[in-house]
């Protein structure tokens, strides 16, 4: 398995694509039933196959990531051939940016002496997807780049 197995809130949200997925292998819900009942091993490769080829599809539109920590804030913007990102921390050790009051903060303390602001690029060294599922695995989650876009465009005025 290239990713990791889907969770089951996320199988029960995506039963129709599963369902086409088993049909495209002329496996109906009688002969699925009988998979998981008599060949347990083939049903779990069955799901493991279904998880990656949901995984590579979400990570190949990828563009945007953000990962929050207390006093970090990771920006990053996916590209083909590397990730630019814009890290943001707070020098203000009681600041938490998982709050509505440290985001907050951070609203108002922006381009102020209280936080360091740094922007970076690495190129991928493996696989585009399989780094950006790493970012997932220690936290970031997919975002629409408002953030990113916004701090982005002031940097560079």
């Amino acid at each position: 398995m290239k990713y990791s197995r889907l969770t089951k809130e996320q199988f029960e949200e995506l039963t129709q694509e599963f369902t086409n997925f088993l049909a495209t292998q002329a496996i109906d819900k009688a002969e699925w039933d009988k998979i998981k009942l008599e060949k347990p091993e083939v049903a779990e490769q069955e799901l493991d196959v279904f998880s990656d080829l949901i995984w590579e599809g979400v990570l190949s539109r990828a563009t945007f990531l953000e990962h929050f920590s207390k006093n970090h804030i990771f920006l990053f913007e996916c590209f083909d051939t590397h990730v630019q990102s814009i890290v943001l921390k707070s020098l203000v050790p009681d600041v938490d940016f998982l709050t509505r009051e440290g985001l907050q903060w951070l609203s108002d303390n922006m381009f102020t002496e209280t936080i360091e602001m740094k922007v970076g690029k690495k190129e991928f060294t493996e696989e585009r997807n399989s780094s950006i599922f790493q970012l997932i695995q220690q936290g970031a989650f997919l975002s629409d780049g408002q953030l990113y876009q916004q701090i982005n465009s002031i940097i560079k005025s």
